[in-house]
């Protein structure tokens, strides 16, 4: 009697840890085919809506409309400059620099600075249009940059400025900028301003 109810309690058992084995082994390839399918599938974040419609950035490559979003807040950023601002100025454009150009563009960026310290100048950006290249990672924008002495304008100048962008991942970073010349053009200034001698960093 034992016996058979020994065999019956490991039959069960056996068959219990039969069913867990393959309970395991399904686990397993299910985990399996979404470390796979997580591994090959693109990664896209959802941003806030900035404008009327909502923005995404995909791992596939960087769209027009980022682009433009981006081109935008750059020149803003890098063209509007006051001596009470250098500090905050520098650390935000190198805070969207790609590493393989940010020792160079530090370099230029502290150079403007120690030449802007202590003054009465700044600057600001009017923009008045833009073309951008998603797959070429380029974008230019034109517009009017105002130079100031005090309250006092002195220049008003229409200037062309590219960017140059690397993008990897979900990551769009600055690799270069400068104004763009005009073929011919000949710069009516003796000494550059400090954005024109930042030339594009390759």
């Amino acid at each position: 009697m034992e016996v058979g109810y020994s065999q019956a309690q490991a039959q069960r058992v056996l068959k219990q840890r039969n069913m867990l084995v393959v309970a395991c082994a399904s686990l397993g390839v299910i985990a399996l085919f979404a470390l796979v399918g997580a591994a090959s599938k693109d990664r896209e974040v959802v941003l806030q809506p900035v404008l009327t419609n909502p923005l995404t950035i995909s791992s596939q490559g960087v769209s027009r409309q980022y682009l433009e979003l981006v081109t935008r807040d750059a020149s803003v950023l890098m063209f509007n400059r006051t001596p009470q601002n250098l500090e905050y100025w520098i650390e935000s454009v190198l805070k969207i620099t790609h590493p393989s150009a940010y020792g160079k563009l530090k370099g230029e960026l502290l150079k403007i600075a120690n030449d802007q310290r202590g003054s009465s100048v700044a600057q600001y950006f009017t923009i008045e249009g833009m073309k951008v290249d998603p797959a070429g990672l380029t974008s230019e924008v034109t517009g009017v940059l105002h130079t100031l002495v005090g309250r006092q304008e002195v220049s008003a100048i229409k200037r062309t400025f590219r960017f140059d962008w690397t993008y990897s991942g979900v990551e769009l970073r600055l690799v270069g900028f400068g104004a763009v010349v005009p073929p011919g053009e000949v710069s009516k200034s003796a000494a550059p301003t400090p954005t024109e001698s930042t030339e594009a960093l390759q």
